[in-house]
């Protein structure tokens, strides 16, 4: 197997996150470590390490695109630059993937890196806005002997990926992410090709990850709001065809709220991060709109909504 590691150089945990995916146990595993050309990383202590210049400061999606077609491996883990995994975790998921061959990818519970005891997440699914969250955040871990458990995707921070399920979903250029959607989301996106195309994913929860979080994006919040609420209009219309249009009041009535609490809130960066991504939506929005029936279905609870 490969870890996928895009990094831009900032994160002053990629020294642990590269060190602990080469630490894996029980597991034949190569690293590569996608950086910007400005960038000269020396990792002597990181055994089994290619170095992947990109074209520039480019996106995740782009990034990870870059580092998975180095890899000739049959499962592609992707790894952000801020994570640490525990030496069993690519063994647990390898081994739940064998067990169920219609997964496509799996993932295991992540921890938050400042609070062990709580959860940053354990997979992907959509909450009564189809707002795409992360199962379990801020909520204490479940047992580590708890079932493998299948959900609607898994988030790319780290994650374990089927090649032959990746090869299945590429576009016409042969790239798995979507690089318009630059970061965020394009790892829901993935999520709703993949089930589009037949195949599921698992949480295990014996496998375990520690995530600092933003690290990449917290010197730009603005941009990074623009992304998360812009990019979600585009996955939603590419997954939803033409019932799309019927959710789209929900949406933006979400939206309206997220607005009004963070102008209530002072906080400017949020609020105008949200007003550049309804912008940045209705640029893109034909580029993605699917005008025929729903390509995924998107389950979404009825009960308290999660946010």
């Amino acid at each position: 197997m490969t870890f996928v590691v895009p990094s831009l150089g900032t994160s002053h945990y990629l020294k642990d996150c590269l060190e602990s995916a080469a630490g894996s146990v029980g597991v034949r595993a190569s690293i590569i470590l996608v950086h910007p050309p400005a960038m000269e990383p020396r990792f002597d202590s990181v055994p089994n390490l290619k170095l992947v210049a990109s074209r520039g400061r480019v996106g995740f999606s782009e990034a990870c695109n870059l580092g998975i077609g180095q890899s000739d491996s049959a499962f592609v883990a992707l790894l952000n630059d801020d994570a640490v995994v525990e030496s069993d975790w690519a063994r647990e998921l390898l081994g739940a993937l064998a067990e169920t061959p219609g997964a496509a990818a799996a993932q295991g519970v992540n921890l938050q890196m400042a609070n062990p005891d709580r959860m940053d997440g354990r997979g992907l699914r959509w909450n009564r806005s189809w707002q795409a969250i992360q199962i379990g955040h801020g909520d204490p871990p479940p047992a580590t002997s708890m079932p493998t458990e299948e959900i609607f995707g898994v988030s790319a921070t780290a994650a374990l990926y089927r090649r032959a399920s990746l090869d299945a979903v590429v576009f016409s250029d042969s790239s798995i992410f979507d690089v318009r959607l630059e970061s965020y989301y394009e790892d829901v996106d993935l999520a709703c090709r993949l089930r589009a195309a037949g195949y599921t994913a698992l949480s295990v929860s014996a496998a375990r990850a520690l995530h600092a979080g933003a690290t990449t994006t917290q010197s730009q919040p603005m941009h990074r709001y623009s992304l998360i609420y812009g990019n979600r209009y585009l996955v939603l219309a590419r997954a939803q065809g033409r019932t799309f249009w019927a959710g789209l009041p929900k949406l933006v009535g979400r939206d309206v709220l997220d607005l009004g609490r963070s102008a209530a809130d002072l906080d400017y960066r949020k609020s105008v991060g949200i007003l550049d991504g309804w912008v940045r939506a209705a640029k893109n929005l034909s580029r993605f709109a699917n005008t025929g029936p729903p390509k995924v279905r998107i389950d979404r609870p009825q009960g308290p909504e999660g946010s």
